[in-house]
């Protein structure tokens, strides 16, 4: 059977797809999901630290992705950190994945309403794609501590989905870089097939530019840090 042993990827449960996959568990995790560090309070999460998670999560979907495989439940809630003292990170919990080949008619109807793509909620056609869109959410979270697309109820939030309302107009986005704003658009795009997939995302500046990295680290020395002052409970 085909096994899943990247670094960045673990199970807590078997999956059943339509061949026989086994992801191995890589050692234990310790450092609580990276949901609880989104809304602590007391957790100074900068723009750098974003980064790395994000990169991280990237690498793991390149190699999902490679494999043929769909996530389809990436939230924050299914990101572990591996030690509360490293910003290293797993993405778990693979009982909604499928496998995929390119030009697959594959429709799925379920997930989180939060994290959902326009394309799960219109019961259109998935792709690769679609869990860009979820990372797109998370990384917003990331930054700012706000969930983009959340409404009062599953209904609103997904009516805000559907129609693609967000923005950068919070206070939360002040300092943060144009890049990371830019990153972020070219995933929370309505059409699928315009979002960057995995192997792209890991080549934007954001991710990549050490120059760029250089900056943010340059803020975390002068004593920056950007603090999420308004927290939802995104559960």
């Amino acid at each position: 059977p085909n096994q899943i042993n990247n670094f960045y990827t673990i199970n807590r449960q078997e999956m059943v797809l339509n061949i026989c996959l086994s992801v191995l568990f890589a050692g234990s995790v310790d450092g609580g999901e990276l949901f609880d560090r989104i809304i602590d309070e007391n957790y100074k999460l900068t723009e750098l630290d974003s980064v790395m998670f994000i990169r991280q999560i990237c690498e793991g979907l390149r190699h999902m992705h490679k494999m043929y495989i769909l996530h389809l439940d990436l939230k924050p809630e299914n990101i572990l950190c591996v030690s509360r003292l490293t910003n290293k990170i797993k993405i778990i919990d693979f009982g909604l994945a499928r496998k995929y080949q390119p030009r697959e008619k594959l429709r799925v109807n379920f997930g989180t309403p939060e994290f959902l793509a326009p394309e799960v909620i219109n019961y259109d056609f998935v792709s690769f794609n679609t869990d860009m869109w979820s990372l797109g959410v998370i990384a917003y979270m990331l930054l700012s501590g706000l969930s983009p697309f959340l409404g009062d109820d599953d209904n609103e939030t997904l009516n805000n989905i559907l129609s693609c309302q967000w923005n950068f107009e919070e206070d939360e986005f002040l300092g943060i870089s144009e890049e990371a704003k830019d990153f972020i658009s070219k995933l929370l795009l309505i059409n699928k097939g315009w979002r960057i997939g995995a192997t792209e995302a890991l080549k934007h500046p954001w991710l990549s530019d050490p120059a760029v990295h250089h900056r943010l680290r340059m803020k975390v020395h002068s004593a920056y840090t950007h603090t999420h002052t308004h927290k939802f409970n995104f559960r």
